[in-house]
């Protein structure tokens, strides 16, 4: 059964069972039943942002409404999503490099573009990556770079999920997504719980891929998590500890005061209040925030995040594909000497089989890699997105 059917047989894009996520019935390629439209397109030029919208029918007849918003911000055409006009997979932005032109994502007259996806790690958001982003979209303008918000966070939060909150179901949610997209990705970035999911999201692609892929899990190993020593933060006792605090908040600095109060430091504290929105009508003062996210599918994610076990597939790639690993040299999240040494033998085993595995070290970094050393993962990263015109 080819990659098109399995998936089809699973009922396309509607949620999966986990049968059907073991039986890699996913395409990197384009291989997607095209979706025919009527495009509409209004430009309030006075805003400085038009909006794209698409109303078609399916390839099995159900109507589908599409809501994209686009805003030009420093010569990048960033498309926002607007999760409440239509059933959804995740809630996402679209940061487009100036070179690439609107119509390549919607129109298939023109080259895919590159496209890069970036993951959040637990308790975090797409938000996360947005500056680093706006500078890997400025420095390689061929690029189009897609942010997510991973199941139970940020405005995804809102969209509901069947079955089991996993790692290896967070990585079909975003399989799902670019196949929405009908984009092709060529690598993928995740931090911490993200690494995971990115490389759980190759493990459950059909194989062959359609063209090769470059995998960066950044301070996050392929098996067991090991939460740092004494002192230092505990996701587990993160998530535990936010449990207890009110749903509707009246000041962030009482949180942030908390939070340190309780042991955890005052970058986490004020890095966790970010998940925190405003009550009431948009656009109008609010004496209150309330949480963005569904703590309960946050803690199975994280429990998933330290059951889930990739070192098989890391240590069989298929062909094409090339896993880097980034180890903080002050990470939060202790590797340890048999992860190294483990990630070093993969090495000689990936360049074999025609695929690849590489280690590599930030330095001046801690967990939070694009917050503590920016210019380091920046120039790190940059080899994946090289050699690529418009």
């Amino acid at each position: 059964m080819s990659a098109m059917s399995n998936f089809m047989a699973c009922g396309g894009l509607r949620e999966p069972a986990v049968n059907c996520i073991d039986k890699k019935n996913l395409d990197f390629g384009l291989n997607w039943r095209a979706i025919s439209s009527r495009t509409r397109i209004s430009m309030p030029f006075q805003k400085n942002e038009f909006q794209l919208g698409t109303d078609g029918k399916s390839s099995r007849g159900n109507k589908e409404k599409r809501s994209i918003r686009m805003a030009l911000v420093d010569e990048r055409v960033v498309y926002g999503r607007d999760t409440a006009d239509r059933p959804a997979v995740l809630a996402y932005d679209l940061v487009l490099g100036p070179l690439v032109k609107w119509g390549s994502v919607m129109g298939k007259s023109r080259p895919d573009p590159p496209t890069a996806v970036l993951l959040h790690g637990i308790l975090g958001s797409r938000k996360n990556w947005g500056t680093f982003t706006r500078r890997l979209a400025q420095e390689f303008p061929a690029w189009q770079f897609l942010l997510v918000d991973l199941r139970c966070h940020g405005d995804s939060a809102s969209i509901k999920k069947r079955g089991a909150h996993t790692v290896a179901s967070t990585a079909f949610d975003v399989l799902k997504l670019v196949a929405q997209l009908r984009i092709t990705p060529r690598v993928l970035i995740g931090h911490s719980f993200g690494g995971k999911v990115a490389l759980s999201m190759v493990e459950q692609a059909a194989k062959p891929l359609a063209q090769s892929v470059r995998v960066w899990s950044l301070d996050a190993t392929p098996g067991k998590v090991r939460a740092g020593g004494d002192g230092e933060d505990h996701p587990a006792e993160l998530i535990s500890f936010i449990r207890k605090l009110p749903k509707e908040v009246f000041s962030k600095r009482d949180i942030i005061n908390a939070l340190i109060q309780e042991g955890f430091s005052k970058d986490v504290a004020q890095w966790v209040v970010t998940n925190l929105k405003t009550n009431g009508p948009p656009g109008l003062p609010s004496s209150s925030f309330s949480w963005m996210f569904d703590l309960d599918g946050i803690s199975e994610m994280y429990q998933s995040y330290e059951e889930t076990n990739l070192w098989k597939f890391v240590e069989n790639l298929p062909q094409g594909v090339h896993v880097n690993f980034l180890k903080a040299e002050r990470s939060l999240h202790r590797w340890a000497l048999e992860d190294l040494q483990r990630i070093h033998a993969a090495e000689d085993l990936a360049a074999e089989e025609g695929a690849g595995v590489e280690m590599h070290v930030l330095e001046d970094a801690g967990h939070w890699v694009h917050a503590d050393n920016p210019d380091g993962l920046f120039r790190i990263l940059s080899s994946s997105f090289q050699g690529f015109k418009a």
